[in-house]
């Protein structure tokens, strides 16, 4: 499910936002301060934010510009919102990198329809890259690489990344894997799934790491490494 970040101070505004968003389908994380928002991006980062620009402690633009300066946030979809209303704010905020722009007050149907136009923009770009930390896997071009280096992975292999990279951080059982990945009409055995998580860690080098083995379930994805 897509989540929203939201960056603001006003608690009431903060709410309303999160509340229309909820009420849209998307999932939302409400942040007071730049500082907050930052620590969260460390473990998961949204599909898109909603940024204030009047905050306490760095601003909006300045914490726009932080994440444009970042590999991993560059592309973020941010939208702003300010309750500024002269041309130059709405310059500088688009100058910075913001994907789009909108004042206090405003609708809440004018407001989810800029939050869903922004996203349908970046759904293109997001449905052939994949990317999970070091890792980036275009789906163009059906290349994977790893801390910057190209990784030879078969089919199965490439596929079975895909997959854990789409599910980020939520553990997939075996049977899952195997549905997902080999079909429902393949009959062979969990081991299969294991001998390629095997390779896979392998081929990615240090980056194999993210690939966690959850006891008696199955894998996931996730930030934190584990040795193998």
């Amino acid at each position: 499910m897509t989540m929203i970040y939201i960056v603001e101070d006003d608690i009431n505004i903060r709410e309303m936002e999160e509340y229309a968003l909820k009420n849209s389908g998307f999932q939302t994380m409400g942040f007071s301060d730049g500082e907050s928002f930052f620590e969260e991006c460390k473990t998961t980062l949204p599909n898109l934010v909603v940024l204030d620009i009047m905050l306490p402690g760095s601003d909006g633009l300045t914490i726009l510009k932080k994440l444009r300066q970042n590999d991993k946030t560059k592309k973020l979809p941010v939208i702003m919102v300010t309750a500024k209303t002269s041309e130059i704010d709405a310059v500088k905020a688009l100058d910075s990198g913001a994907d789009d722009y909108i004042n206090k007050p405003f609708g809440i149907m004018e407001f989810i329809s800029r939050v869903k136009a922004v996203l349908r923009r970046f759904d293109i770009e997001s449905e052939v890259l994949y990317t999970f930390e070091e890792i980036v896997l275009d789906d163009r071009k059906r290349e994977v690489t790893a801390d910057g280096k190209v990784c030879e992975l078969t089919y199965k292999e490439y596929e079975l990344l895909k997959y854990l990279i789409s599910n980020s951080g939520i553990v997939l059982s075996r049977d899952k894997i195997m549905d997902n990945v080999w079909g429902t009409d393949f009959e062979g055995e969990s081991r299969t799934v294991d001998m390629h998580i095997k390779t896979l860690r392998q081929k990615l080098g240090l980056s194999g790491a993210y690939i966690k083995t959850v006891r008696n379930v199955g894998y996931k994805i996730d930030v934190i490494k584990e040795d193998n």
